[in-house]
């Protein structure tokens, strides 16, 4: 990533929400939405790759539904974990095609936050560390040790760093401990929450403005909290 790139300025009524499994992501931005819409233009957008909503509208199919909703979210798991292999060339391919749709779904988000509608997203890309559990590349150069399968990764991390100068005018990042991260999602396995607990610590979201916000409080607190470091912000951002 150039210089030039790295100080791209940040964008103007884009804001985005991050954090573990637990933290309340979906809950908040559907809220702040909700709230804000009633004075302004205003829009949720969802920038993960797999959405804990379409897995409970699976789990909602008449007789397949819960169990075709654990075989998937099992085999996301498994690719997702970036201590195993990447699944062949063509789940290679499926992941870099995912990829490339995160790309372009960001850049029309970012053309709704230029044209001044104030855009909400739930989780956002970054190229800091590899993995779509973090949201970050999915296929590692370290995984797979095809020509094609490294040749793709690669591109991939390239990709993952364009996206990341577009930097939100405001980074929230939930915070949680594991305790009440498992309480609140005990079907996550342990390893995984506590991984996305200490790599979210982590991340910078290549220097956008950050606030951090302690999901342990009541949930009115951390709303109000959310609420007003949306209206602090300088008035060309939000």
């Amino acid at each position: 990533m150039t210089a030039a790139e790295t100080l791209r300025p940040p964008i103007a009524r884009l804001i985005a929400v991050v954090g573990c499994d637990g933290t309340g992501k979906s809950t908040l931005t559907h809220d702040i939405v909700r709230t804000l819409k009633q004075t302004r233009s205003v829009q949720r957008r969802y920038l993960g790759l797999i959405s804990g909503e379409t897995g409970d509208k699976i789990k909602r199919l008449p007789l397949i539904g819960p169990r075709l909703e654990r075989r998937l979210a099992a085999k996301a798991a498994s690719a997702q974990d970036m201590r195993n292999k990447v699944p062949g060339v063509l789940g290679s391919l499926v992941m870099y095609g995912l990829s490339v749709w995160r790309a372009a779904h960001l850049r029309r988000v970012c053309r709704l936050a230029e044209r001044g509608t104030l855009i909400i997203t739930d989780r956002y890309p970054q190229a800091e560390i590899a993995g779509f559990r973090y949201d970050g590349p999915g296929l590692g150069l370290a995984r797979s040790e095809h020509w094609l399968v490294r040749k793709l990764a690669v591109r991939e991390q390239r990709l993952y760093e364009r996206m990341a100068t577009y930097r939100p005018s405001l980074v929230i990042k939930l915070d949680i401990d594991f305790a009440t991260a498992h309480a609140r999602k005990p079907d996550h396995g342990p390893e995984e929450l506590n991984d996305k607990i200490a790599v979210m610590s982590r991340l910078r979201f290549n220097g956008a403005r950050l606030f951090d916000l302690d999901t342990r409080a009541p949930y009115a607190e951390v709303f109000a909290a959310a609420m007003a470091a949306i209206h602090d912000l300088p008035a060309q951002g939000a």
